[in-house]
């Protein structure tokens, strides 16, 4: 392979394994320890590919990109980082990076990536690089979000493929998984940020008063209107507004947001001539739209024109890892609300928070945490503060009884089949959980969970 890639972390050891990593598999590699030094290597060994850490002294790797995209638009440029944070992945998505990696990088991942890129620069049968001058862009803002589930990241990076457009997007996920709160992301990293973000539940207006709340009424159009009304369609403006269970609208209406989707343009109530609207529809829903086709509940015309991009928000139950990290910022977030000191969860209270089932997802989990934080006298959250039932709050999981092979199950499902997580969760050593596993004859579920959420031993 005559490929060549320029590795740049100002951490010697990650310059170090990932070149002896590529070089073993043929790569030819260049590294640098800080965005200055990439820039003087790339004028001289014009690489292919830059594979850059985004956290460094001096240039950032959002800097380094920022330059690379204006300078030298035909390298393809990765960027990697061990920190979560929505506004670095989406921007540089936007800025058009090609793809975001989350420290520590799985060879497996990187090799795919490596090979999409490589794909991607024979399609498109671009020239190798030129030089490059200094001048940093800037480092956009960052707000935490919690987050290390690769759908998650995955999601991140959507956000900011598409916040540049006016597509409409259609957010799938169960009720409490935040698709209000993704839709707001998208809509702060788009372009017309500082226009309104217009949020309507659906389900929260009968059907009689839903055309009148989004295309708003003239006066005398019926009993009550005593005046004209603008509508939320009119009030969004170029911005952006979000209809939430677009599932559950009646059909009629349908009719008549599908004309403001094709035509751009919707009749208030009462109104001879229709107005046009800039806004951007943003779409969410805990239904089986497909379903609902089928079953005439809702139109096909409408769910292709909605769902011209779709993201999908995995139920907290199935990102489980990433309950720890976000317990604790929802705890900082619960204290600034209560106005009262942090609170930290005790291990026996976590070990409760990672056996729930969690019906209501991140919104459960916020109210938990909440009403814990007020409930607890002192410092710690222990598991009877946080009111999630008797039996799992006083039934310690290190202790394994005669239904120690329900608590093995349980604990295995909960982390994917991570062994690791799964004896964190037990409270017991992992060489322990070894002969427990092989005791209840458990080798078979913990291969079916791994392969099938890809989880390390």
């Amino acid at each position: 392979m005559s490929d060549t890639i320029l590795i740049v972390d100002d951490d010697p050891r990650i310059r170090e394994s990932l070149s002896e990593v590529l070089e073993s598999e043929g790569w030819g590699v260049h590294v640098a320890d800080s965005g200055e030094a990439a820039l003087a290597i790339i004028a001289e060994a014009r690489p292919e590919i830059v594979l850059s850490d985004v956290r460094m002294p001096g240039m950032s790797g959002l800097d380094l990109l920022g330059v690379l995209r204006s300078r030298a638009p035909e390298l393809d440029v990765l960027l990697m980082t061990a920190y979560e944070d929505l506004p670095t992945i989406v921007e540089a998505m936007k800025e058009g990076a090609a793809d975001f990696l989350v420290k520590p990088l799985r060879l497996q991942q990187l090799r795919r990536v490596l090979q999409r890129v490589l794909e991607d620069r024979q399609a498109r049968g671009r020239a190798s690089g030129g030089p490059v001058d200094v001048e940093p862009a800037a480092t956009p803002a960052g707000v935490t979000v919690v987050g290390r589930d690769p759908r998650m990241i995955e999601i991140y990076k959507m956000v900011g493929r598409v916040a540049g457009s006016r597509t409409n997007v259609v957010i799938r996920g169960e009720s409490g998984t935040g698709k209000e709160l993704l839709a707001r992301w998208v809509h702060d990293a788009s372009p017309w940020h500082s226009e309104p973000f217009v949020a309507v539940n659906c389900t929260a207006l009968p059907a009689t008063l839903l055309e009148s709340e989004l295309f708003g009424h003239r006066k005398g159009s019926f009993t009550g209107a005593t005046s004209d009304r603008k509508g939320r369609f009119e009030l969004a403006g170029r911005g952006t507004i979000f209809l939430d269970e677009i599932g559950d609208t009646p059909l009629e209406f349908q009719a008549k947001l599908l004309r403001v989707l094709q035509e751009h343009e919707f009749y208030p109530v009462g109104a001879e001539r229709p107005q046009t609207t800039q806004a951007r529809v943003i779409a969410a829903t805990h239904r089986d739209l497909e379903a609902l086709v089928r079953s005439g509940e809702f139109r096909e015309d409408l769910y292709y024109r909605l769902r011209v991009v779709e993201i999908r928000i995995p139920p907290l139950r199935e990102r489980m890892e990433d309950l720890p990290s976000l317990a604790e910022h929802l705890l900082q977030k619960a204290a600034q609300s209560t106005e009262r000191p942090a609170r930290v969860l005790s291990a026996e209270a976590l070990r409760v928070l990672m056996t729930h089932e969690w019906p209501g997802n991140v919104r459960e989990l916020e109210n938990c945490l909440t009403r814990g934080a007020i409930l607890a006298g002192g410092e710690v959250i222990r598991p009877e503060h946080l009111d999630l039932g008797r039996e799992e709050a006083a039934a310690p999981l290190d202790t394994l009884d005669s239904a120690e092979g329900v608590h093995v199950t349980r604990a295995l499902e909960t982390s994917g089949g991570n062994k690791k997580m799964a004896a964190e969760l037990l409270g017991i050593s992992r060489p322990r959980l070894d002969r427990l596993v092989e005791k209840h004859d458990l080798d078979e579920l913990v291969a079916r969970l791994r392969a099938r959420k890809g989880t390390d031993a």
